[in-house]
This record gives structure tokens, C-alpha cells and sequence, in this order.
């Protein structure tokens, strides 16, 4: 499932940049998160709480991040296991400057599988887009608040 997109975020792109590299941060922003806990290595172990339509549930992942070019872009790989099924992917994040902040576009491919599969692309694809729309609107105001 390709998944894509961009929000645009009012705060200079280093500052963006750094928010979407702290893992305290990006526990407050992703939906769901529970846990984000820095492994090293660029690399976090995660524990989400997912409900899509009746499926609902924990998952353990670990996210990795790679190939980065700060403050232009990097590739977030992700994999996750837990009752629902499993999720596996990679993001290519995209930051650039536009008046008066940063818009971040993103390419996702991601590979569902188990429970949660069953409930369709068309609704695992606008969840996922709501999913990312909450991502984009809390890191907004976390921004917004940090400066």
C-alpha cells in the first residue's frame, strides 16, 4: 500500500528537523504511541496501541532511521508484530522551505498483513491518512509551543 502526502509546518526546517529526530517528541506526536525508547544507532524500539474499525491492539516494532541529509530528508524503515498482525514499511520524509515554514512531504510503502489486513485497503488507506493528519497537527503545535 503506497501511502503519500505533505502538511506544512510554521517553524524554520532545522527546528522541524531536530523535532523529527527526538524521540521524546515524536512519542507526544504519533498517535497511539506508547512507548518510543532510543536503541542507538538511529534505531527505537516502539509500543502502539492501533484500532482500525474492529480490529484493535499492541503492537512492538522497532523503527530505524537511514540514508539521512540533514536538514533535507531521510528514510524511516519500520516493522512491527502484535495481536492484530503486522506492519512493515519504509517512509521517505522530505523537508523543504516554503513562507513562513517547512513543508514535509512523505512517500510511504508499507506491507499489512494478519487481522488487521482484513478490513480493506480503502479503510486502512483513510486511516492512515487521518493517522498522519493527527501526526502533522500535533508536531504543529508542539512546534508552535517550543518557540
Amino acid at each position: 500500500m503506497k501511502i503519500e502526502g505533505s502538511h506544512d509546518i510554521p517553524a524554520p526546517r532545522q527546528k522541524v528537523w531536530d523535532a523529527f529526530l527526538d524521540p521524546e517528541t515524536l512519542r507526544q506526536a504519533i498517535p497511539g504511541c506508547e512507548k518510543l525508547e532510543a536503541l542507538g544507532n538511529d534505531e527505537f524500539k516502539a509500543t502502539m496501541k492501533v484500532g482500525v474499525a474492529a480490529v484493535k491492539g499492541t503492537f512492538e516494532g522497532k523503527v530505524r532511521l537511514a540514508d539521512r541529509k540533514p536538514p533535507e530528508s531521510y528514510t524511516l524503515h519500520v516493522e512491527g508484530s502484535g495481536g492484530p498482525g503486522f506492519v512493515r514499511g519504509q517512509t521517505v520524509i522530505t523537508l523543504s522551505d516554503i513562507d513562513g515554514g517547512t513543508r514535509v512531504a512523505y512517500s510511504a510503502d508499507v506491507q499489512i498483513g494478519g487481522l488487521i489486513a482484513g478490513v480493506g485497503q480503502r479503510m486502512l488507506g483513510g486511516v492512515s491518512k487521518m493517522t498522519a493528519d493527527q501526526f502533522f497537527n500535533k508536531m504543529s503545535q508542539l512546534l508552535q509551543a517550543a518557540a
